[in-house]
């Protein structure tokens, strides 16, 4: 046996055995895709199951903090009558930035659209309640205050809590 046809053996060997290997890859290729495939949706599953939850929770969270920036029952809980106009404003404005800060960490469990209607909310309220002080006198009291708020909003053609509601009852249909 010479050395060139036992270095075409080996050529014929190694073609053979990457013929073999190459055919086996694509036939198990697809069992292989499969089953990361399946595994890939159990994983998703389990995070589904874990994160459900918290996103119903988040979406329950959202909600209050509309209704308790919503100054119609925000007064009621500040019982403003005692305070002086400026004094009863620096406190809704406290508390809304206060609920709203609690709140922050709820939009890593919502939609974008959904924090984007609480960001909204949060504004139009800061909104009214700037617009309120700057149209009374300094002399105003924390009653004339609320009245004008509630005056403002009940002047207003669609309520920005009840639409904020509904567009997170949406999101959260959306979601099943």
């Amino acid at each position: 046996m010479t050395l060139l046809s036992f270095l075409l053996d080996i050529i014929k060997y190694i073609v053979a055995g990457s013929a073999v290997v190459g055919v086996a890859y694509y036939l198990v290729k697809p069992y292989f895709e499969r089953d990361e495939k399946i595994q890939l949706l159990e994983f998703k599953k389990a995070v589904t199951n874990q994160t459900l939850p918290l996103r119903l929770q988040a979406y329950e969270r959202l909600v209050l903090l509309i209704e308790r920036i919503n100054p119609a029952s925000m007064l009621i809980r500040l019982n403003g009558p005692a305070y002086s106009a400026h004094e009863l404003y620096s406190l809704v404005v406290e508390d809304i930035r206060n609920e709203y800060q609690h709140n922050i960490t709820q939009q890593i469990y919502v939609s974008v659209r959904a924090w984007a209607v609480i960001k909204r909310v949060k504004e139009d309220t800061l909104g009214i309640v700037n617009n309120a002080i700057k149209s009374l006198p300094e002399n105003a009291t924390g009653l004339e205050l609320s009245k004008f708020i509630l005056g403002s909003l009940s002047q207003l053609e669609d309520n920005p809590y009840d639409i904020g509601t509904s567009l997170l009852r949406k999101d959260l249909e959306d979601l099943f």
